[in-house]
């Protein structure tokens, strides 16, 4: 395997470790609702704790990767969110809890800019959406295994053992992503973005596709990473038990989404499609099966309901491996974290709005309103993502025509 592999690989394992340290606290809600006696706004406070420091972080943490290089900057990404993760297993109440989650969400911030920069680098044009695929898979990887490892480590000893463990398991990562990105790339000349500023950048509306489709099609995800237990447990009256066993269905289907869709686009860019609009076709798709998450709201059994949700969820990575490549395909590699990270930041506050509203439509009527808007998010999310495809003359580098 050469080395541009070793190290997608080993930005699969730290988009892993990302997901399993940030689904602790799904999974453990059942118990902490109860000890905490929290109402389920109560909770979603907790969860937008960890998205304010999420969204605030992005932006920043692209820019200084795109200044600093991915090696160093994946790194004290690492240490940070880890660090933050161990040390919510001794709070000793709710507040304490809230300041470790936004610190953790400070250094998730830095994975997907850095890992895309990676990419960016690394790969040509038709093989990205699948290294992006690949280390986004991570995150449905993590899903998965976090169920079963989170509902043991909590079943036989406690919630608090469940986030000291996957804490740790960050530092080991460190010591193989050292060995393997050996080459650090050289620092980067001043560009026409750097002469531009912000503003250069709020002026191309391919940007603007990229941040608007992220921050409706996201809130998708955060949906079903973050309520999905409590979902399971409301409507079901699942045990952490039944929990463990089932939650982990849809995120092994979202992993096969990420293969698939980046496959889907590299295969249309191998037959001379421009690579955003091989990207867009397959977002187009996507989109339209997303679209089926209404139906849950009409299922009576669990395992209806379920694998409605796998399908979703399937279709939706098969869309975040394609959203993700965009900038990388239309953006010089000086420029492609800062976007990544500024999209994330749209994607954040997709994220904390919509999780605040679930928590207030839940506790006052129910989940079923919640499934009629993750219905409609897909089509908003793929109306924006046409901008993408825009002819601009803007300042911004571009490094492959857009169009054919």
């Amino acid at each position: 395997m050469d080395r541009s592999w070793r190290i997608a690989w080993l930005l699969f394992l730290a988009t892993l470790l990302n997901y399993l340290d940030r689904q602790v606290l799904s999974l453990v809600s059942p118990v902490l609702r109860v000890q905490f006696n929290l109402s389920a706004e109560q909770y979603s406070h907790l969860l937008s704790a960890f998205l304010f420091g999420y969204t605030a972080m992005q932006v920043f943490a692209g820019w200084i990767v795109d200044r600093t290089g991915a090696r160093l900057g994946l790194v004290l990404a690492m240490l940070w969110w880890s660090g933050a993760a161990f040390l919510s297993a001794f709070v000793k109440s709710p507040g304490q809890l809230t300041v470790c989650l936004f610190l953790m969400g400070m250094g998730e911030a830095a994975n997907w800019p850095t890992a895309v920069k990676t990419v960016r680098e690394w790969f040509p044009p038709e093989r990205r959406a699948m290294a992006v695929g690949l280390f986004n898979a991570g995150s449905s990887t993590g899903a998965i295994l976090a169920p079963l490892l989170v509902a043991t480590l909590t079943t036989h000893y406690s919630w608090r053992a469940a986030f000291a463990f996957c804490g740790m398991l960050g530092l080991l990562w460190i010591l193989p992503w050292r060995a393997t990105y050996t080459s650090v790339p050289l620092a980067s000349s001043v560009t026409q973005y750097d002469r531009a500023g912000i503003a250069g950048l709020l002026r191309d509306s391919r940007v603007w596709g990229v941040l608007l489709a992220r921050l409706f099609g996201d809130s998708i995800w955060f949906f079903y990473i973050f309520w999905l237990p409590d979902y399971l447990t409301s409507v079901y009256s699942f045990s952490l038990r039944q929990i463990g066993n089932i939650a982990w269905i849809p995120f092994a289907a979202a992993a096969l989404g990420n293969f698939a869709g980046g496959a889907a686009s590299g295969r249309l860019i191998q037959k001379h499609w421009a690579p955003a609009r091989a990207r867009v076709s397959v977002m187009f798709v996507s989109a339209l099966v997303m679209s089926l998450g209404v139906l849950v709201r009409y299922t009576a059994k669990p395992g209806t309901a379920v694998t409605v949700i796998s399908i979703v969820v399937f279709a939706y990575s098969s869309w975040a491996a394609n959203v993700l490549t965009l900038p990388s395909d239309l953006f010089a590699r000086d420029v492609v974290a800062t976007i990544v990270g500024a999209s994330g930041t749209l994607a954040g506050i997709g994220g904390i709005l919509s999780t605040l509203l679930v928590g207030q439509v839940v506790d006052r009527y129910s989940y079923g309103p919640v499934f009629w808007g993750l219905g409609l998010l897909p089509l908003c999310a793929m109306t924006c993502s046409l901008l993408t495809l825009k002819r601009t003359s803007s300042s911004l580098p571009s490094p492959l025509g857009v169009l054919k």
